[in-house]
């Protein structure tokens, strides 16, 4: 459902400032064209997917010939992406029918960063992903909940991995029952909205915070801006590459760079696609604080 506009978008990130990572002194906003301008500086592009690769099921002209050329140059990609909905299989599938060639050791998910934190827990979650995506990743006992209020009521902890058939009404369900008993809840997906080709649809993230302010639960969130994603991707790459030789390239100010100040790299915002596409962004950085090291007219 599309249901908020970027400057609500914008207001509800720097309502929940209080539960994301500080931001530092931050960058210096230097502009720049495209990534090939800023390719010398970097061994490793950390990549946001929406606003970066794509927008909604519609990829970004020119992206995927311009990481070749940089590929080229003996330089290394990583997704790192808040899509928890998709398996990493299906977002390889995803980025390939976009015209991308990541493999699947190249995607890093907050859904599999949730995943690698289970550490063998056995409680019975119930589950907020759509019908048709797929589960068979999941190694825990789970079952999902949708209108039946005892599907709530079974469960001993809660996942939100993805809101393209949450309601407002599932919603009440789960805050009346944390209310009632509080449970952990778990959010593999900390965007509070994404942008697609009409406007922003409303995230997993979106919810979590709304249960924190309704019930007092405090989620446990995955993915950016968070470090345990980060942690995951710095693994994925290695002790050999230094954090200043590597850099988060997203559309996003509260998510892709507040994350990319925590974790100590390098950032780059998207201006042109994505969250600030035909919005001040100058305005926005100014209000948040949150200062990129650089600003990209486009990936």
């Amino acid at each position: 459902m599309i249901a908020m506009t970027s400057k609500a978008a914008f207001a509800a990130y720097e309502a929940v400032r209080h539960r994301l990572p500080q931001a530092t002194a931050g960058g210096a906003c230097r502009r720049v064209a495209h990534l090939e301008e800023i390719a010398e500086a970097f061994d490793v592009f950390l990549l946001d997917a929406f606003g970066v690769l794509n927008i909604g099921e519609t990829a970004i002209p020119g992206v995927a010939e311009r990481i070749a050329r940089i590929r080229a140059a003996g330089k290394r990609f990583f997704v790192v992406t808040n899509a928890a909905s998709y398996t990493i299989a299906g977002l390889a599938r995803k980025y390939a029918g976009l015209g991308y060639s990541f493999t699947p050791e190249e995607i890093i998910s907050s859904r599999c960063t949730l995943l690698s934190s289970l550490n063998g827990e056995s409680i019975r979650w119930g589950l907020a992903l759509p019908g048709g995506a797929g589960r068979e990743d999941l190694p825990v006992d789970f079952h999902d909940l949708e209108d039946d209020p005892d599907a709530y009521a079974r469960a001993e902890g809660f996942m939100l991995l993805g809101s393209g058939e949450w309601t407002e009404a599932r919603h009440l369900l789960l805050a009346a029952e944390l209310s009632r008993r509080p449970r952990p809840v778990w959010v593999g997906n900390p965007d509070i909205v994404a942008p697609r080709e009409h406007g922003f649809s409303i995230e997993p993230g979106h919810y979590g915070h709304r249960l924190a302010d309704e019930t007092g639960v405090a989620p446990r969130f995955f993915g950016k801006p968070f470090g345990n994603i980060f942690e995951v991707a710095r693994k994925r790459i290695g002790p050999a590459v230094p954090p200043e030789r590597i850099v988060m390239v997203g559309d996003s100010l509260h998510t892709d760079i507040l994350g990319a100040q925590a974790a100590g790299i390098g950032s780059a915002l998207v201006t042109g696609y994505g969250f600030f596409a035909g919005e001040d962004h100058a305005a926005a950085i100014e209000a948040a604080g949150i200062r990129p090291d650089f600003l990209l007219d486009r990936p």
